[in-house]
């Protein structure tokens, strides 16, 4: 099973939390990867966090992933990239990436599933399959039989996102979702 954290250093009291917290699921060994999601940062603020989370120890060797920026991504030689739908194809990326960058995309319904596994993507992140627990969405949840259609559908894994709890995580992983990504289920523990 795939764990990965979203960092959201907006819902930390403070900005200088992140990279505490960060060094704490590396450390725990309490995720597998950590998507860097700071969409409001500059490149090369977002460089230098990324930079930063990579310095930190990580005896369990969980991959750092840098959300939409692949020249973020590759100046500071993180694990890979996570893309959102409707991005240049993974394809388009894998001549420029070294081997084993992982390459993921964030998918809402089930043509965007099958398009992420056509153009390459080594992962989706499907949802909100729920309603999301850390932010407001615009997106209606999809529930556990879409969410069990889009993991059917593909040999890639696919991790669920949103609203997932201790409670429905069981039917998550039932309906196929071959791990979980999110930002307080990881954040807040």
């Amino acid at each position: 099973m795939i764990r990965l954290y979203i960092t959201d250093r907006k819902s930390l009291a403070s900005d200088d939390q992140l990279l505490p917290t960060i060094a704490r699921r590396l450390i725990e060994g309490a995720v597998d990867w950590i998507q860097i999601r700071e969409k409001d940062l500059s490149a090369r603020s977002l460089s230098e966090l990324v930079h930063s989370a990579m310095a930190l120890p990580n005896p369990f060797a969980a991959k750092i992933l840098v959300n939409d920026r692949v020249d973020v991504a590759l100046a500071a030689g993180a694990g890979g990239v996570h893309l959102p739908a409707g991005s240049i194809s993974p394809r388009t990326w894998r001549s420029i990436v070294p081997s084993g960058f992982l390459i993921g995309v964030s998918c809402h319904v089930l043509d965007e599933v099958l398009a992420a596994e056509a153009e390459g993507a080594d992962y989706v992140v499907f949802g909100p399959v729920f309603a999301p627990l850390s932010k407001s969405s615009d997106l209606k949840p999809r529930g556990l039989p879409e969410l069990e259609r889009a993991a059917r559908a593909v040999t890639i894994p696919v991790l669920v996102l949103g609203g997932v709890t201790r409670n429905n995580f069981a039917a998550c992983i039932a309906a196929g979702a071959q791990g979980v990504a999110g930002i307080s289920m990881f954040q807040n523990c």
